[in-house]
């Protein structure tokens, strides 16, 4: 089934980038299955599509990332993987290689989080989007075990609509992936493909 046209209209649409990081889809990750998940569907080359589009189209790109500050997280490694974390002390400090986006590129904006494991909470996320006039999310990236179902209940939440699109997001191992999308996302996001989401841009 095609995409609605209207419901990713360019003026009220931005795609936000869920943390598609060095430090997150990279070698040095603290959960390396999700950047070769990513890469082995295709997913890498999938964002590239969808963000040139994007740009073209004078869609915003928001890149929602992690990142701490030295010396540990305020908040408290308060959850296991915030835990294990702390045995990479040096990946994802503010202004490090490790912690920015993958994609970036010359206009974008970036929105980073300092803890938790959701974009919304704590940041300035809902503001930026607001002021860029955004009613619908193009959400992209990892992970399908915990940020995109988080980013998505967030967003609905503060009155967006999301569109995800499958080939665009990652999760691990993959059988648990499809089935988030399946039994979870569904009900949540409108589900499409990167080139279905160009295509109502062109």
């Amino acid at each position: 089934m095609r995409l609605d046209r209207d419901l990713v209209r360019p003026v009220n649409t931005a795609v936000v980038t869920m943390e598609l990081q060095r430090g997150i889809v990279g070698p040095e990750s603290l959960v390396p299955d999700l950047g070769e998940q990513l890469r082995a569907t295709g997913g890498f080359d999938a964002v590239e599509r969808l963000l040139k589009g994007a740009r073209e189209a004078g869609v915003a790109v928001v890149h929602a990332t992690v990142a701490h500050r030295p010396g540990g997280r305020p908040a408290g490694a308060n959850a296991p993987i915030l835990k294990r974390a702390e045995a990479m002390p040096d990946n994802l400090l503010i202004g490090s290689t490790s912690a920015r986006p993958v994609a970036e590129a010359p206009g974008d904006v970036t929105v980073e989080r300092h803890h938790g494991v959701t974009p919304f909470t704590g940041t300035e996320l809902d503001a930026t989007l607001r002021g860029l006039g955004t009613s619908t999310i193009v959400l992209v990236g990892v992970s399908l075990n915990m940020g995109i179902p988080g980013a998505c209940v967030e967003a609905i939440g503060l009155g967006y609509r999301v569109v995800v699109p499958t080939d665009a997001v990652a999760g691990s191992p993959p059988e648990y992936a499809a089935d988030v999308v399946r039994y979870s996302l569904r009900h949540l996001a409108w589900l499409s493909t990167v080139d279905e989401v160009v295509a109502a841009w062109t």
